[in-house]
């Protein structure tokens, strides 16, 4: 049967807080009254989360669904491997670590039946630390003023899609890429509410400082041109101003003479267009890098195995 309902969990690591998160979880959406699944994605641990989903699975197989992956391939490709397996009119995208708390899923649901096709959320009060906040808004003004993505909270992984809009998305074959921004430009009719945000139930953030701005980066490049339009300007400008340059240097030489000071002026003024070009191939080399990526046609995850119920199975306990 199909459900109304689809929760997609990404799940690496988190074996000191599963407990506490199917503990949540499960009562959240009996109370609902609502028909649903739940499909948890292990992305590789190497812990015993495999082991504990598959107890789970087999104390709740009627509603319970969980993909292994043969490794860990990312949180995002995780997320695109639940879309794949859910069958939901509506799915709902959730962490594992219970900073999203399972009781807001309800309040997303509600946005839906009003008519909106995708709702993001933003947290009240993030329980992160303060380096995170202030990186993580730094981004998000970053990233709404290249790629015009209007995401208030974009590290927030509690949000609600549309069976339209997975749909969509499910037919993206892309290898890099962030799974609410893809949303978004599918979405006609978007809108975000507010949720509450509780500290990890335990373990710790899988994402460091470096990920943070790798995702970041990802996601400008894989949405928007705008950095290799920004850099073609500066070039434009910068040799124009090194024209501009050179011809000022040319007459003083012949107005009044050499000027040997001037040697350093000309190393800086080197050293800086050196930079800026090194940086400029670097941008350039990312793009290409992710065209390599995508021309290979490599599967974007592999799945090692899937457990659900069987149709028979339904029909026996029906």
């Amino acid at each position: 049967m199909k459900p109304e309902l689809s929760v997609v969990i990404p799940v690496y690591n988190e074996e000191s807080g599963l407990a506490k998160l199917f503990a949540r979880l499960y009562p959240a959406l009996d109370a609902l009254g609502k028909t649903y699944e739940i499909v948890f994605v292990n992305d590789g641990s190497r812990d015993a989360s495999a082991a504990i989903l598959a107890d789970q699975f087999r104390l709740r197989p009627d509603v319970t669904r969980v993909v292994l992956f043969s490794g860990n391939f990312g949180q995002h490709m995780a997320i695109l491997a639940g879309f794949e397996a859910s069958r939901g009119d509506i799915v709902v995208t959730l962490d594992a670590d219970l900073q999203n708390p399972p009781e807001e899923i309800g309040n997303l649901i509600a946005k839906v039946h009003e008519g909106y096709d995708y709702v993001g959320s933003i947290r009240r009060e993030r329980q992160d630390s303060a380096w995170r906040t202030i990186a993580s808004k730094a981004m998000n003004l970053l990233r709404e003023k290249v790629t015009h993505i209007k995401m208030t909270d974009q590290g927030n992984m509690l949000r609600a899609y549309s069976r339209n809009v997975v749909d969509m998305i499910n037919q993206c074959k892309e290898v890099n890429t962030f799974v609410p921004a893809l949303a978004y430009t599918f979405s006609r009719k978007p809108t975000e509410i507010i949720v509450e945000h509780e500290e990890r139930s335990a373990g710790e953030s899988k994402y460091s400082f470096y990920s943070l701005i790798r995702l970041n980066f990802d996601l400008i490049t894989g949405f928007s041109l705008v950095p290799l339009q920004i850099f073609s300007l500066a070039g434009g400008l910068l040799a124009f101003a090194s024209a501009a340059l050179f011809i000022g240097m040319l007459i003083r030489r012949f107005i009044v003479g050499a000027e040997v000071q001037g040697v350093f002026t000309l190393f800086a003024i080197n050293f800086f267009l050196i930079g800026v070009l090194l940086f400029g191939i670097g941008l350039v080399g990312e793009y290409v890098g992710r065209i390599y990526q995508q021309v290979r046609a490599r599967p974007r995850y592999v799945v090692q195995a899937t457990l659900e119920q069987s149709s028979a199975e339904d029909k026996d306990a029906s």
